[in-house]
């Protein structure tokens, strides 16, 4: 990662880092003053042990907050089973020879090595925490000492049971909105789903560590007088809603903060910004570190500024006239759909190759999780490649006026983003059941001189999916379908997108038999053929692609 990428991780981790202490202090305060006040002798009198555990509370929260960002990451990733973990240790030891293992594995093992410390550090700072909110809620004489450790212990257990559940829902993964507001506006709109969370999330680990300490031997809970034990209850949720408020809080403030667009331009009217002011968007874009934070607010500023009309400044710089970074532009965002139809394609392909396993995979149950993971894999990407096709298809379109030197036509650059488009479209469908073989659509697919387009065959690939990959796909309730309907909803708009701006010059060239040559690729598509990626671009010319 270069100096400038680690500057705007930083900066933003920073900003975080204070405005969670702020939000911190404030819900503390009123928590002790409103809500523990009626248990706490001498609430509002300042104490050594109230500073202190004031203190204690910052620093868990503070090494909460590091330990969200340590695994926090712009898209899922697979990590490394238990069982997976095992194997390998033993091959390592007892079969390979001290022969190193493979990188893969190594990055998964890492991944799995994080989430494993964040459980841990969630079970311990979820006992720190808990002890810091009540810590001058009893004085009992005897039982202070044992009261603190039972809430201890139901500390521990709840932070275990946080951990669990935050790796399991995937909340690492960083979400970015579909609209961009200011940074106040959305932390404003998040504050009553954290605190509906919070107080879900309290009252299921209240319960959870109920059972918990009810398996504890005698010595450790010894006998509690029933006055005492209802308020120790009490105080004990109290205490829990107030960490998890935090803990909710720091999660939703984490995302705002680091989801929200950075601009990668010079400041408009210096130097820069009048000589190349897109050098700093595709130093990002081409050398920062694949699918990392600052990569994603890469794609996100120019998703932004090819879109919409605020930048234009930005937007024509990059039609310049040696057509340069027009190619650039282009180039890094079909990289990433081209690279996402292939996966799919081989994925698809080696998923029907064997009959018997597809014969299995009809025989599986609807609920079988296991069904085609690859498949689910590749929509691991599923953002970037929104943003690639939203913005490939928007800076083609506006091209037709904005282009005045003509490089998106002479670059070659609008049949290579139609035939990507296509071939996505295609392998996605193919994903979801439906049929790519046209023939039942002939009546539109005559050329000139009434000469109808041949019977297409794709071979043993297309005619292998109706089986149990189809079935896969059409299941409306997996989250594979829910991925892939999404996928080819953005792909037949962005399609659609270019096709109503050069519809007058796609009709003028289907008319004259030429649509196949002037916008798609020559040579073998990424998924498909030729014929098949024509016929389907007829049918968004008609606007009958759906």
């Amino acid at each position: 990662m270069s100096r400038a990428d680690t500057e705007v991780v930083k900066n933003r981790f920073l900003g975080f880092l204070l405005w969670q202490s702020v939000q911190s202090t404030a819900i503390y305060f009123l928590s002790k003053s409103l809500l523990l006040s009626l248990f706490t002798p001498n609430p509002f009198t300042p104490s050594l042990s109230g500073f202190l555990a004031f203190l204690a509370f910052h620093v868990s929260l503070l090494l909460i907050s590091f330990s969200l960002f340590a695994v926090a990451s712009p898209k899922p990733h697979r990590p490394s089973s238990a069982v997976e973990l095992a194997g390998r240790l033993v091959n390592l030891v007892f079969v390979s020879g001290g022969q190193p293992l493979p990188p893969d594995f190594r990055r998964r093992a890492k991944i799995s090595l994080s989430f494993v410390l964040f459980v841990a550090a969630s079970a311990l700072l979820g006992f720190l925490s808990l002890l810091c909110v009540c810590l001058n809620c009893f004085d009992d004489g005897g039982y202070y000492w044992r009261r603190l450790g039972r809430l201890g212990f139901r500390g521990l257990v709840v932070g275990f049971f946080y951990g669990l559940w935050y790796i399991y829902k995937r909340r690492w993964v960083l979400e970015f909105p579909i609209i961009q507001r200011p940074p106040f506006f959305s932390f404003k709109m998040g504050l009553s789903l954290a605190t509906l969370q919070a107080l879900k999330l309290s009252t299921a680990a209240y319960f959870f560590s109920a059972v918990m300490y009810a398996f504890l031997p005698y010595e450790f809970k010894g006998h509690v007088p029933m006055g005492k034990l209802i308020a120790e209850e009490i105080i004990f949720y109290m205490g829990l809603f107030v960490v998890f408020l935090c803990w909710e809080l720091n999660h939703h403030l984490h995302q705002v903060l680091h989801t929200k667009r950075f601009m990668f331009a010079p400041p408009k009217g210096s130097a820069a910004a009048g000589t190349n002011p897109s050098e700093p968007l595709l130093a990002a874009l081409e050398e920062s570190t694949p699918r990392s934070i600052v990569q994603y607010l890469a794609y996100l500023d120019l998703c932004m500024v090819c879109e919409n009309n605020v930048d234009t400044w930005r937007r024509a710089a990059f039609f310049e006239e040696t057509g340069e970074t027009y190619k650039r532009v282009i180039a890094v965002c079909l990289r990433s759909l081209e690279q996402f139809a292939s996966k799919l394609g081989e994925g698809l392909e080696s998923c029907s190759v064997d009959k018997s396993v597809q014969l299995g995979n009809q025989l599986r149950l609807p609920t079988d999780s296991q069904l085609d993971s690859r498949l689910h894999e590749l929509f691991y990407d599923f953002q970037l490649c929104a943003w690639c096709a939203r913005i490939v298809a928007s800076l083609t379109a506006k091209s037709q006026k904005e282009d005045r030197f003509g490089v998106a036509q002479l670059s070659g650059s609008n049949p290579a983003v139609i035939s990507t488009l296509l071939s996505c479209l295609l392998a996605v469908e193919t994903l979801m059941g439906k049929k790519t073989n046209l023939q039942s659509s002939a009546p539109y697919l005559t050329g000139p001189a009434s000469i109808k387009w041949a019977t297409l065959s794709t071979g043993k690939r297309e005619a292998s999916m109706g089986g149990g990959l189809a079935a896969a796909g059409k299941r409306r309730g997996s989250p594979l379908y829910s991925k892939a309907y999404a996928m080819a909803d953005i792909l037949r708009t962005s399609i659609y997108c270019i096709v109503s701006a050069f519809h007058d010059e796609m009709l003028s060239s289907a008319k004259a038999g030429l649509l196949d040559k002037e916008w798609i690729s020559g040579g073998k598509p990424l998924y498909g053929t030729r014929e098949l990626l024509s016929q389907k671009l007829r049918l968004f010319l008609d606007f009958q692609a759906n």
